[in-house]
């Protein structure tokens, strides 16, 4: 899936396609967010992180399961459907149960499997997990670096292809034009908005403590990135 300002995006993915588009009404994003992080995430309806440069900004559906199984049923679905498994990037847990919760009740049925972190992660990279993927990541770098990952068929984290998104990276990649390729991945990020690839939640907050020795903790100093960075900028204060 997928704050401060230095975190990354968290969102639900699921590889059959209607999944996503129900789920984006189903979901309490601003009760998710204060029962996790004490509402100090960033609700989103974006994959990118604003704070990332070429991001483009999109608010989250707003919560409203009437119209997820409104939409399901219009879609053939007026029981719903079993979405298999609901596995959840480690360790965040109770999140996943929350939100098979709200996925349940408007007919989504699936059911919580967790995982060890470095099992998980293996397991998502080799393509092997099935259903819905509950995932958190932190590429650091722009929204490029990001939909590369996810979205692109070369992505260690994505599964198929799309013909248009695949154009338009390579054209990207190539750019020398600044302005010209902001444009093509605000086109890339529209694609994956209309076709609803994802269903982001929050741009994640990490909660920090900075003890009393500390003089710069190097927090936010890399945009995007959760940790404290660059390790060679972090100092303490000098001793009494």
């Amino acid at each position: 899936m997928w704050y401060s300002s230095t975190c990354p995006s968290s969102g639900i993915r699921s590889r059959r396609g209607t999944t996503c588009g129900f789920a984006g009404y189903a979901l309490d994003r601003a009760g998710l967010n204060q029962a996790e992080t004490l509402g100090l995430s960033r609700p989103t309806g974006g994959l990118i992180p604003r704070v990332l440069d070429f991001a483009r900004a999109y608010d989250p559906p707003t919560y409203d399961p009437a119209r997820a199984k409104r939409l399901l049923a219009e879609a053939g679905f007026p029981n719903g459907f079993d979405a298999g498994d609901l596995t959840p990037f480690p360790p965040f847990f109770s999140l996943a149960e929350a939100i098979g919760n709200y996925l349940q009740a408007v007919g989504i049925r699936t059911r919580l499997r967790t995982m060890e972190r470095a099992t998980f992660l293996t397991s998502w990279r080799e393509h092997k997990l099935r259903g819905v993927i509950m995932g958190l990541g932190a590429p650091a770098g722009n929204a490029a670096t990001r939909i590369e990952v996810y979205a692109t068929k070369g992505g260690i984290y994505s599964s198929g292809e799309v013909p248009e998104i695949e154009t338009l990276f390579q054209r990207q990649a190539r750019e020398l034009d600044r302005k010209k390729r902001e444009g093509m991945l605000h086109q890339i990020q529209q694609i994956m908005h209309d076709r609803a690839m994802y269903v982001p939640i929050y741009e994640l907050a990490f909660l920090w403590g900075i003890g009393p020795r500390v003089e710069e903790a190097c927090v936010d100093h890399i945009k995007g990135f959760s940790y404290s960075a660059p390790y060679e900028d972090l100092r303490l204060k000098a001793p009494r």
